[in-house]
Formats: C-alpha cells, sequence, structure tokens
C-alpha cells in the first residue's frame, strides 16, 4: 500500500467515528444544539421520560425559529436514534431509574465546537510562551542525562530566584495585558472542557468490559477463574496502558492529595479575582472554571462506579453461581467416593462394575403435587349452644311473615269468593281483593296452587299481581291469567296446607317474577 493510500484509510477510520459522523450529518447543529441545552457542562445523567420531553420542546421551538433541518419523530424516536449513532447511552442510576448520558464521543464534538465558538488568536505571545515553558519543564521530567537534568533544574532555580529577590527589594511589578489573559483563560477552559470526554472514554471502557465479562460467564466456554484473570489483566492495562486510564489515575492522585487539591482552588480563585478576568471572562465561564475541582470529582465518582459495576458482576457470579455448583460437585464427588468405599469393602480387587456415566431418565407417568397435611385432618372447633333464655324472642307473627302460604285462609277466601253473587273474574283480581296480610308475594304461589287442584288452567293472557311485603314494600309480579271457574262449595280441593307449611327457598321466585 502506498503512502497516499494509508494515510486515506486512516482518514476514512477517523471519519467513520461517532464524533466526525455526528458533526458531518445535514442535522448537525441542532443536535449538538440539543445536546448542549439538555445535559450542559457536566454531562448529569437524565431521566429518559424527561429527555424525551425535552427534546420535543426543543424541537418544537427550533421549527417555530424557521429551521429547515431539524428530525423527525417523537422524543423517544429520536432518542433511540441518537443512540444507535452511538451518541448517546442509556444505563440505570443508583435509584434503579433508566437516565441518558452523552457518549464520549458526543461530548468530543460539543467540546470541538465549543473551542471554534470562542474567540481565540491564532497566535500570541501566551501561546509561544507556554509552548516554551511545557517543552522546557518536559526536557526536565524526562532528559535521560543526568548532568543536562541538573543543569536545567539550576537554571530554574536560579531563574525563580532572581524574580524572587527583584520583588522583595520592591521593585516593579510586571503585570500582563488583557490579550495576555484572555488567551490563557481560553487555553485553560479548553483543557476544562476535554475532561468530561476523557473521564466518559474511561468510563465506556469499563462498561464495555462489564458487557464482555457477562458474556464470557453466559457462554460458559471458559473456567471462571479465566475470565476473571481477564478481567484483571484488562482493568490493569486500561490504567496504565491508555491515555484516558493514565488521566483518570492522575486525577485520581490528584484528588487524594488534599493539599494540592488546595493549591489547585487557591490558584483558580486568584486567577478569578484578577482584575483583568471581569473583562474578560463571561458569567458562564467564570462558572466552568470555578466548578473545576467539582467537575473531576463527579467524573471521578462515574469512572469510579462503573468499575464498581463491574466488580459486583463478579462477585455476584463467584457468590451465587460458582459456589452453589462447586458445593454440589463436591457433594456428588463425596457420595461417589462412600459408594466406591462400600463396594470395594464386598468385592475383589479384580471386580469390575458396569456403570453408565450419564444417569437414565425416570419415566413417572404422574407425581404428587399435595401431599398429607396433618392439619387437614383437625376437627373444627365446636359451636357454641346457646340457652333457651339466651334465644331472641320470636312473635308468631313474625314466624307466619317468614312462612309459606297461608292455604286455609285462601281456600276459605276462594270459596265465599265462589259462592258470591258476583264472583271475581280470574285469581288476579281475587288476589287485589285481599287484604294486605293475604297479599304478600309467596300467597300468589297459595292461590296458583288451589287453581291446580280445581282444575283450571291458564290463559296466555298475563295479570299482574301487586304483592304487599311484611315490611309494607309493594311489588308487581306477572302471572298467566287463570279465570275462576264455579265449584261447588266443600269439594275436594286437594290436599290443605297450614300457614306453618315448608317455607320455600327464599331465593326461589315464581315463573312469573322472572319475567
Amino acid at each position: 500500500m502506498s503512502e497516499i493510500a494509508g494515510e486515506l484509510a486512516r482518514v476514512r477510520g477517523a471519519f467513520s467515528q461517532p464524533t466526525l459522523t455526528l458533526l458531518h450529518q445535514r442535522q448537525a447543529p441542532v443536535v449538538i444544539t440539543i445536546f448542549r441545552a439538555a445535559f450542559g457542562r457536566d454531562n448529569k445523567p437524565i431521566p429518559t421520560g424527561r429527555l424525551h420531553t425535552q427534546v420535543e420542546e426543543h424541537l418544537a421551538a427550533i421549527r417555530h425559529a424557521d429551521e429547515g433541518e431539524v428530525p423527525v419523530g417523537e422524543g423517544r424516536e429520536i432518542c433511540q436514534r441518537w443512540m444507535r449513532g452511538r451518541w448517546l447511552v442509556r444505563s440505570l442510576d443508583e435509584g434503579g431509574r433508566e437516565v441518558y448520558t452523552l457518549t464520549s464521543h458526543a461530548q468530543q464534538a460539543l467540546e470541538l465546537v465549543k473551542n471554534l465558538a470562542r474567540d481565540r488568536a491564532t497566535l500570541s505571545e501566551h501561546r509561544i510562551a507556554t509552548l516554551l515553558g511545557t517543552v522546557r519543564r518536559f526536557n526536565a521530567e524526562a532528559n535521560p542525562d543526568r548532568a543536562s537534568r541538573v543543569e536545567l533544574l539550576d537554571a530554574e532555580i536560579a531563574r525563580l530566584q532572581a524574580e524572587r529577590d527583584r520583588l522583595v527589594d520592591g521593585a516593579e511589578l510586571v503585570g500582563v495585558s488583557e490579550d495576555y489573559m484572555q488567551e490563557g483563560f481560553t487555553e485553560l477552559l479548553s483543557l476544562v472542557s476535554a475532561l468530561p470526554s476523557d473521564f466518559a472514554r474511561v468510563e465506556e471502557r469499563f462498561a464495555t468490559i462489564r458487557s464482555e465479562i457477562l458474556a464470557a460467564f453466559r457462554a460458559e466456554d471458559r473456567p471462571a477463574g479465566e475470565v476473571i484473570d481477564d478481567y484483571l489483566a484488562r482493568a490493569d492495562a486500561l490504567m496504565t496502558a491508555t491515555h484516558e486510564g493514565r488521566a483518570f489515575e492522575g486525577a485520581f492522585a490528584l484528588l487524594r492529595d488534599e493539599e494540592l487539591v488546595g493549591r489547585l482552588r487557591d490558584d483558580l480563585t486568584a486567577l478569578l479575582e484578577h482584575p483583568v478576568a471581569d473583562g474578560v471572562l463571561g458569567d458562564a465561564d467564570r462558572a466552568e472554571l470555578r466548578g473545576t475541582v467539582r467537575l473531576v470529582r463527579e467524573g471521578l465518582d462515574r469512572v469510579l462506579a462503573q468499575r464498581a459495576r463491574v466488580t459486583a458482576t463478579l462477585r455476584d457470579y463467584i457468590v451465587s453461581r460458582d459456589v452453589e455448583r462447586d458445593r454440589e460437585l463436591e457433594q456428588t464427588l463425596r457420595q461417589v467416593e462412600s459408594e466406591l468405599a462400600t463396594w470395594m469393602a464386598t468385592t475383589g480387587p479384580r471386580a469390575t462394575l458396569e456403570l453408565a456415566l450419564l444417569p437414565s431418565r425416570v419415566g413417572v407417568e404422574h407425581l404428587r403435587e399435595r401431599f398429607y397435611d396433618p392439619a387437614d385432618d383437625v376437627l373444627p372447633d365446636r359451636i357454641a349452644t346457646a340457652g333457651p333464655d339466651e334465644a331472641p324472642a320470636v312473635s308468631l307473627d313474625a314466624l307466619r311473615a317468614q312462612g309459606g302460604p297461608q292455604l286455609g285462609s285462601l281456600r276459605e277466601r276462594l270459596d265465599l269468593a265462589l259462592a258470591s253473587t258476583h264472583p271475581p273474574d280470574s285469581l288476579g283480581e281475587l288476589f287485589a281483593g285481599l287484604e294486605p296480610s293475604l297479599r304478600r308475594p309467596v300467597e300468589i304461589l297459595g292461590l296458583l296452587h288451589l287453581a291446580a287442584d280445581h282444575g283450571w288452567e291458564a290463559e296466555q293472557e298475563l295479570e299482574t299481581y301487586a304483592a304487599v311485603r311484611a315490611d309494607g314494600s309493594t311489588r308487581t309480579f306477572t302471572a298467566p291469567r287463570t279465570p275462576l271457574r264455579g265449584s261447588p262449595p266443600g269439594a275436594d280441593t286437594g290436599t290443605a296446607g297450614t300457614a306453618g307449611a315448608e317455607t320455600p327457598d327464599p331465593q326461589h321466585r315464581p315463573e312469573s317474577e322472572a319475567r
């Protein structure tokens, strides 16, 4: 492959990264704007439902501003497309809620846009001085020649000592220009803006390792110990062999040194209180620099939380699954050893036994699902019986009201009606002329019973019965009309009933009532 072809392959690989795919699309300004408005500079996790709503609201405002290239769809659909583009990632927070966070690729794109949006000079005194100072400090720390390194340190000590003596002697304090301060703050903000994406890259590396460990455990094609050793080796390489890991270790060492953290906070405070800082920095830049230490702490917490999730995955697997399997295997081997010792005690040294490697299946047609429970055979508690004096007082009228039809009284009224000069035409007309005590709903059944004893047949026409209940309420029933046909008084009317006849089921109703 030629040199230009290799360079083209590297450039194509760079353009295939999610950072450039985000910036290369036509909707990139809208997407970057929504990311900056929703997540801010700290990339705080946002609950999924809230981000869906925010995306829809931001897109509505952008459409109102007549922006042409705007993503279409609901908030959920758009966020899912961004997840497929590897700009958003969805995970669970400490409370178990689903949240969205920006990936390192999206944060890197936001950082690039933010740097391009700042007004900065391409060449300045501050940049040259920073370049010279960085090169000299780098050479002083990395020069392999002992004499050269001592010479560099002596020169730096002499320069600092001369500057100190000059200031102590009351010499003029040389100030810096506003351009110098602006360029310094711009480079400082650039360094601070790069921190979230660096932490996110380490966090994503641990998330990738966790998913690979889970896949290896589920596959069960390697021993658990080998998987754990692989994780430890990769975690160590992540912290020592990658740029992100070394940056994380350096930041972690920084936060463990309280004196160094205090010095960083004091230096930032002194810079922000500089007289020129008010005219150079805006409120957002000032807040960003003031929260540098907090930004580093939050990034470290997220990385440590992701690493803790990997460790928890290993611990859960070792404690819950491996221990159970190892214990079951150990018990099985002990049983085999016990049975082997019993067999060897009754056989000779040359005895053989045909033993299947795998146990055969047991054919069971039915297994009991419920076994004997002694509690099922316990006798119930005896019913407490009340004495005669404790029984509630009940009147004869109350008992009669709960009984069946009063066939004796109904027969007497029927005979009187038949013997009269103007008898009623039907049972319904007879029932309507009775006193309220004989117009209960159950008395309708008594009249129908007496009509059947006389052999009277009902017609197709219907008639109503206005019944009166014991509590005084009325109820209307409908039954086939039964005309009255003369019958000599005292004729055989069938078996006479009494008021104390067997009470029918209270749930049973006449056929007419059902209608």
